[in-house]
């Protein structure tokens, strides 16, 4: 394969290739961010028009037959049942919509040391229990660092094969003779391909290293899953093309130095990207949290001012969790306002809605907003356990324990109704609380059977009235 070394400029943003350094990215009109890097001009890569293939055999995938692709009818294509392969992790298939897609690519990114890699072992563990062939490729780790890894988690059998590898027409020979059905790149910033003469990790390998795990995946129906380095800045680190190739994008979340994770999808072509995977990290590995809301609400104080329960829906999940408020006194002439877990610009504008509405001077307080448990929300449905929790500690009065509430505070105090109201009010029933606060609107459409009081507010005077 003949070489020709040239020098291009890639957008580190959105990877938009130029032949000269440009101020602003056309592409995502973003400033300062396209660097220099080697490229090497080869031939493109492609099925073989001497060898017609089956549809089925491609894994849904066109035949070429006499050097043309030749389209395919909706009703050739074959879908079974077996296209999706559960992990042996119910949060984990949950995020994926049901399983693993065959054929996809699926990228994983966080912070290092969440526990990505140990997540994805314990994936090919539970699978290659269960008869499956998975090829773990590590190019940060070493056979022994792997083996230490996996022996905290458990014992493994069955074919699950180790390679120690970087170079990707290596690890494509390795895959072809192997033939496994799933196979982890950890982690996609360590792989280079020998076509392009830049650093591995840079902007032009990683689009290339991709593109050459997307045509495996798709063309032998291979599962292929790759851990992402993340920025400061908390996306994956080189260009933002990566996302946009890959089937799938989850992201662990949570703080390292606690127990809780937090798996979100933010891009997935096979299911919904609302749904969140809820783990704990142990000394044997990551674990399930089946009931996140018990696990929210666990250690939650009793008689203190400032804190109330609320519930919030991520994808069909219902979570309850503590919404916490501290009001003081300021003692400089600009307040300070911090809010953890949820959105900052938020808070002050409930801070706003109550100065103005409920005349309530809030100026010479400072206020800070806390998510406990780390977990972070930006539903809208918390406006009013915000606000309540921001008067509780003002008036320095405890919120009855029994009490759990939700809805959307307008800019004109107005509390608006919010989406699946009859399953947050089963999942506080399903916990043990005797009362739950709720739009006026929302309140209209449910059906009491009193295993629970409901009370209906259509502002938040009448909120704040009740405590």
């Amino acid at each position: 394969m003949a070489k020709t070394k040239i020098t291009a400029f890639f957008c580190k943003e959105c990877g938009y290739e130029s032949a000269k350094w440009m101020g602003q990215c056309p592409g995502c009109r973003q400033w300062n961010t396209f660097v220099e890097e080697p490229v090497a001009k080869k031939e493109p890569r492609g099925l073989s028009p001497t060898a017609p293939r089956s549809l089925s055999a491609q894994g849904g995938r066109n035949v070429r037959a006499g050097g043309l692709a030749r389209p395919a009818l909706l009703s050739e294509i074959p879908i079974e049942e077996t296209d999706r392969i559960p992990t042996g992790s119910g949060e984990l298939d949950r995020v994926l919509g049901g399983g693993i897609v065959k054929g996809s690519l699926v990228l994983v990114g966080g912070d290092p040391g969440i526990g990505k890699s140990t997540l994805l072992l314990q994936v090919c563990r539970s699978l290659a229990n269960r008869g499956r062939r998975i090829l773990y490729i590590s190019g940060e780790e070493s056979l022994k660092q792997i083996k230490l890894r996996a022996n905290r988690i458990g014992e493994v059998t069955g074919e699950l094969r180790f390679l120690c590898e970087t170079n990707l027409e290596i690890i494509e020979e390795v895959i072809e003779k192997e033939k496994p059905e799933m196979v982890v790149i950890d982690s996609i910033q360590t792989m280079f391909c020998e076509a392009v003469e830049s650093a591995p990790g840079s902007v032009s390998q990683v689009r290339e290293s991709t593109s050459l795990l997307l045509q495996i995946a798709k063309g032998r129906g291979i599962t292929v899953f790759i851990v992402g380095h993340v920025t400061k800045e908390g996306v994956v680190a080189g260009p933002r093309v990566l996302e946009h190739m890959v089937d799938t994008v989850l992201y662990f979340e949570g703080d390292r130095h606690a127990s809780y994770r937090i798996l979100r999808g933010v891009k997935n072509r096979f299911g919904s990207t609302n749904e969140i995977g809820v783990f704990e990290m142990r000394e044997q590995g990551l674990a399930e949290v089946e009931n996140p809301s018990e696990y929210m609400l666990s250690g939650r104080p009793e008689d203190a001012s400032g804190a109330v329960v609320a519930c919030s829906i991520e994808g069909t999940r219902p979570i309850l969790l503590e919404v916490q408020a501290l009001v003081t006194e300021t003692s400089f002439g600009m307040p300070r306002r911090t809010a953890t877990g949820t959105d900052y610009n938020r808070v002050n504008l409930l801070m706003a809605v109550l100065e103005k509405r409920c005349r309530y001077d809030l100026a010479r307080y400072d206020a800070y907003v806390n998510i406990a448990g780390g977990i972070r929300m930006n539903e809208p449905a918390l406006d009013l356990a915000i606000v309540m929790a921001l008067i509780s500690s003002y008036k320095d009065r405890p919120v009855d324990p029994g009490l759990i509430l939700f809805g959307e505070v307008g800019l004109s105090g107005e509390v608006r109704a919010v989406s699946l109201a009859e399953q947050r009010v089963k999942e506080a029933v399903k916990l043990g609380f005797t009362t739950c606060m709720l739009p006026q609107t929302s309140l209209e459409r449910i059906k009491p059977d009193g295993s629970i009081r409901l009370i209906g507010v259509r502002n938040v005077k009448e909120a704040i009235a009740y405590l």
